[in-house]
Formats: C-alpha cells, structure tokens, sequence
C-alpha cells in the first residue's frame, strides 16, 4: 500500500510541485498542477469505496491521473486500476492507492499523465 505522501515527494523530486488545496469543502483534496499552465496532472481524493463499485463506505486516497485513450481499457484490467472517479472516464484512471504494492508500479502512470496535460 502506499499513501498520498509518497506521491506528493515523487512530484516534488521529479517536477518540483507541491499540491495545493483548491476546495475549502473539501480539504482533503489535493491538486498536482503544472507550474507553466496550471493544468491538473494528478488530483488525490479520500473518498468512500463504493464511490468506485467498491464493496463498503470506508475513506481511501485515491489518485487521477489522464491516460492515453488507447491505454485506458487495458490499464482498468489491472490490480487498484478503475474508471475515473468525477472525471472523464475516457481520459483518466482513478488508482485505488491502498491496492498498490510500491510507487514503481505506477510511476509510469505519473509520468504520462505530466506529460500529457504539459
């Protein structure tokens, strides 16, 4: 598992970006955005599972991230991988961060998405 710290140092280290808090409503909610054209490439919400088809309404991070067209089906097969929670599910993923092992395994993700909104 890991958690929304480790995603705000990853961003940090790699793009020099910290999250910012844009909701008063929704305090938990960060934004990673670009610094040029403060377009969003990641957004980390606490939400409940069954906001995700998820059995139970306990809280977990999530992480959006936008994703080539071409690469959203396959990407939904994988472990922690969902439709977008409140973003258009034909270019951006949810990640369920309590069923991912290790940063490794969606860093790539990260790195498309900051590319993609550049």
């Amino acid at each position: 598992m890991i958690n929304r710290i480790q995603i705000f140092d990853l961003a940090k280290a790699s793009y020099n970006i910290l999250p910012d808090y844009p909701w008063a409503k929704h305090p938990n909610y960060a934004v990673l955005r670009h610094h040029n054209n403060g377009k969003w490439f990641g957004l980390i919400m606490d939400i409940s599972k069954n906001k995700l088809n998820l059995v139970g309404n306990e809280k977990i991070d999530i992480l959006n991230l936008k994703a080539p067209k071409e690469f959203i089906g396959p990407l939904r097969k994988k472990k922690g991988i969902y439709p977008a929670y409140h973003m258009d599910k034909s270019n951006w993923i949810s990640i369920n961060l309590s069923e991912i092992d290790n940063l490794h395994e969606i860093q790539d993700l990260i790195a498309e998405s900051f590319a993609l909104t550049s």
